[in-house]
């Protein structure tokens, strides 16, 4: 048995030319969702990979910046509708607490009195602690602190069906305060904010990001088997594959994968 995952988007925050970074992995029990980018683009991105919404049993959060959680409002009113008229088996939300506040503050303030009804019945929230084990459909998880210098964020290591191990490290730089979950890794996801030949163009240390080359020296040093950058900028969309791919190869020898939205990688 196998795991798909569907790259929804693969964009930084203020990119245009492709959506916000987010991801689903498949499996026979169901679709477990990883973030959701920054708006209803997420809706358009699931009908072109065809995932439908009552394939969406469980989501994580990393963290509550703007491109990652503002499409979740979106899977959370159309869940809550569906089981409302019996279409929908329920959703869990995966998140800490920071992300719980800001998701229940959003419901309150833009979903109706009928839709909230649905918290915490057929949509609800699991509030995660750092090192908490947690399962999202088929997959085994464990949720971890990522130490962020801009707001709390959480990723996780996931065991696939047939026993591979993927680990999402969230969209900042790999602190080795997180080591014990990342290492070993036969898929690393990492971010990779811009190609470390345009670092003066970006600053992407400014920002707290990485660069292609700098991921592929972390996935060395972890000994990922397999390496994926994403939440790149868009300034070389039609490139991209290629510059990012020869310029993470100078640090790493495994494979690697900079995938276009809606690129499906199978596990």
């Amino acid at each position: 048995m196998t795991t798909k995952l569907t790259l929804l988007g693969t964009g930084n925050a203020l990119a245009t030319k492709c959506y916000n970074t987010c991801f689903a992995l498949t499996a026979p029990n169901g679709c477990f969702l990883t973030d959701a980018g920054g708006g209803n683009g997420i809706l358009t991105q699931l009908e072109k990979a065809s995932i439908a919404i009552p394939q969406i049993r469980w989501m994580f959060v990393t963290h509550g910046h703007t491109d990652h959680i503002l499409g979740v409002i979106w899977i959370i009113r159309l869940a809550a509708s569906l089981s409302l008229r019996g279409k929908h088996n329920g959703l869990t939300i995966f998140c800490h607490d920071e992300c719980e506040e800001k998701l229940r503050t959003f419901c309150r303030m833009t979903l109706t009195k009928k839709l909230l009804g649905a918290l915490d019945n057929t949509v609800r929230f699991v509030r995660l602690q750092d090192g908490q084990n947690f399962t999202a459909g088929d997959f085994n998880c464990t949720a971890f602190d990522i130490h962020s210098t801009k707001m709390k964020q959480f990723g996780y290591r996931a065991q696939l069906l047939g026993g591979k191990t993927l680990v999402c490290l969230g969209d900042e730089p790999f602190n080795p305060l997180c080591r014990a979950y990342a290492q070993g890794a036969d898929l690393l996801m990492s971010e990779a904010f811009c190609l470390y030949t345009e670092k003066d163009l970006f600053n992407p240390y400014e920002k707290h990001h990485s660069t292609a080359k700098d991921a592929a020296r972390v996935a060395t040093e972890l000994q990922a088997k397999s390496l994926l950058l994403y939440h790149t900028q868009d300034n070389n969309l039609p490139q991209r594959k290629t510059l990012y791919t020869q310029e993470a190869r100078q640090e790493f020898a495994g494979p690697i994968y900079v995938p276009e939205d809606l690129e499906t990688l199978v596990l």
